[in-house]
């Protein structure tokens, strides 16, 4: 066996699965690397499965990784959101219905935001049934349960993400209008232009990791969202943005000269913007990529 060309073959879907575990780009790349170690020093001979090994390894170690960052997240300064594993300047391809749905349960900052309801079983639970189609008796035996546990790890997880997800879905196009809206908005800090984009109880989240000024709880409520938009603007603090895409789903993308500030995101509930997503903590935004330049048509 040659184990460089068998773990370089799998290591997409382990990366898939760790960053779905951690939510971070940084972590599921030092397990898939952790996993890598632990592979090259393995017997061989033994291994009749290798991407049953490789998967079992990644998701073990991601479960180390995960209640450790449960317990770091306790002293984060203010809301923490999903680390974008990919951003764009470009907005991507209009996806077709089935693109739709895989892209809201797969990658979305939304869906991963979601997925931190979840606690560390739960979620791999979840992951390996719902999203990467492992079997129950394949799950218990990975994370130490019977199949039943199992059974039921998914069926609560399944509960509670269902709960959290819009009650009425809106296709991409309208997706794309209402984000360019309020795109438009929030630069002119139109405070009512904004209220209107949004549900009556919307919520906004932004994650400034103590290093980038950000709010440091959860702000709810269209009026109080408008209002502070609308102060940001008359301080001057508005900076120039264009629409891209992270994680494969349109984003706002806000700059500092040719520094990436934020990436904000929505989630889109029939008609109005049911939630807020915005990443300003630096450290997270590293996976910025654009072949056109960042200060290139911006609005």
């Amino acid at each position: 066996m040659d184990m460089t060309a068998t773990f370089e073959h799998h290591r997409p879907r382990l990366l898939a699965l760790a960053y779905r575990l951690l939510g971070s780009r940084a972590d599921a790349e030092d397990v898939v690397q952790d996993a890598w170690l632990r592979w090259a020093a393995a017997e061989t001979d033994a291994i009749q499965d290798p991407e049953a090994w490789l998967v079992t390894a990644t998701t073990r170690l991601g479960l180390d990784r995960l209640r450790a960052a449960a317990r770091q997240r306790l002293d984060y300064v203010g809301p923490w959101l999903p680390e974008p594993l990919h951003i764009a300047a470009d907005l991507p391809p209009v996806p077709g219905p089935a693109q739709v749905h895989a892209l809201a349960e797969d990658l979305s900052l939304a869906f991963l935001a979601l997925l931190e309801q979840l606690g560390p079983d739960e979620r791999a639970a979840f992951l390996l049934r719902e999203v990467f189609d492992h079997d129950y008796a394949a799950i218990a035996g990975l994370l130490g349960h019977s199949p039943a546990n199992c059974r039921q790890l998914v069926h609560r997880a399944r509960q509670r993400l269902q709960a959290g997800r819009p009650r009425f879905a809106a296709d991409s196009g309208q997706h794309r209008r209402l984000l360019a809206r309020f795109m438009e908005a929030t630069q002119n800090g139109d405070g009512a232009a904004i209220q209107a984009l949004l549900h009556a109880n919307a919520q906004l989240l932004s994650d400034g990791g103590g290093v980038a000024t950000a709010a440091r709880r959860p702000l709810h409520g269209a009026e109080r969202i408008g209002r502070l938009f609308w102060a940001i603007a008359r301080r001057g603090g508005v900076h120039p943005s264009r629409l891209g895409s992270v994680n494969g789903e349109p984003a706002i993308l806000r700059f500092e000269g040719d520094r990436l500030r934020s990436i904000t995101t929505i989630v889109v509930d029939g008609e109005r913007i049911a939630r807020i997503y915005s990443v300003l903590n630096p450290a997270k935004l590293g996976a910025f990529v654009t072949a056109t330049g960042p200060g290139a048509s911006l609005q």
